[in-house]
């Protein structure tokens, strides 16, 4: 009996560990988008764009969420997954999207705007944003700011600011004060990733931008980047290190 007993305590102490979720996993996977958690109201978004100079690139987004409402940094690469992460959302965590954000003007931050816009979704982007997408004949974000916004997700605050040239000369961070988690957009690299896209970088100001994003938000946690795998300041310090004047 004793035996028998033992097996069943184990039997059970397996399967309540294997129904616990890992940070990070993945709570929704398609060939076109993955979803997993961050943090109790973050979310990643992970897209994926076909390039000339990089081949297939995982593009990251940031979702936060607060009573029923969400707000996210950039779209999906394309509207066919921007469609799929807003049925997600409203589907999965019973949300309605109040907001996107693209932090840059390139197709991995705003390519899936119309599916937001079709939805009746408004959009907010740095007014350079808007500037620059406006060049490249593409779906324009509909509000601009010059510095910093914030909004607010059910009761609490989200930022988005600009702190300076980099990846983009418009590119934003975004910042969820309550749970001190940043997206970094393309602004920051993952540890160990090159210099990749420079072509409308400011590179001798890349360093110093982010020196002031880490002088900002001292405190951050967790920091989701463009591209890669997230992680702590330690993707500030390793860009600062990578963009740094020799």
């Amino acid at each position: 009996m004793k035996y028998i007993l033992s097996i069943l305590l184990t039997f059970c102490l397996l399967a309540c560990h294997s129904t616990k979720v890992a940070k990070n996993s993945p709570i929704h996977t398609t060939e076109t988008l993955i979803v997993q958690k961050v943090a109790e109201h973050v979310y990643q978004h992970i897209s994926f764009l076909n390039t000339e100079s990089f081949g297939k690139v995982a593009c990251n987004g940031m979702i936060v969420v607060d009573k029923k409402e969400a707000i996210i940094f950039d779209t999906p690469a394309h509207t066919k997954s921007s469609e799929e992460l807003i049925q997600w959302i409203e589907d999965s965590l019973n949300c309605k999207v109040k907001a996107i954000i693209p932090t840059h003007f390139h197709d991995d931050c705003l390519g899936g705007l119309d599916a937001f816009h079709k939805k009746g979704i408004p959009s907010f982007a740095n007014n350079l944003t808007i500037q620059f997408a406006r060049r490249q004949n593409v779906t324009l974000p509909q509000n601009g700011f010059d510095s910093q916004l914030e909004l607010k997700v059910g009761s609490r605050k989200v930022i988005t600011e600009f702190l300076g040239e980099g990846h983009t000369r418009d590119n934003v961070i975004g910042y969820f004060p309550d749970e001190k988690i940043m997206f970094g957009g393309c602004l920051i690299k993952e540890v160990g990733a090159g210099k990749g896209n420079l072509a409308d970088a400011n590179v001798n100001e890349w360093s110093q931008t982010v020196t002031q994003v880490k002088a900002k938000y001292p405190g951050t946690k967790v920091i989701i980047p463009g591209h890669g795998k997230s992680g702590g300041t330690e993707l500030l310090d390793y860009t600062i290190k990578l963009f740094e004047k020799k």
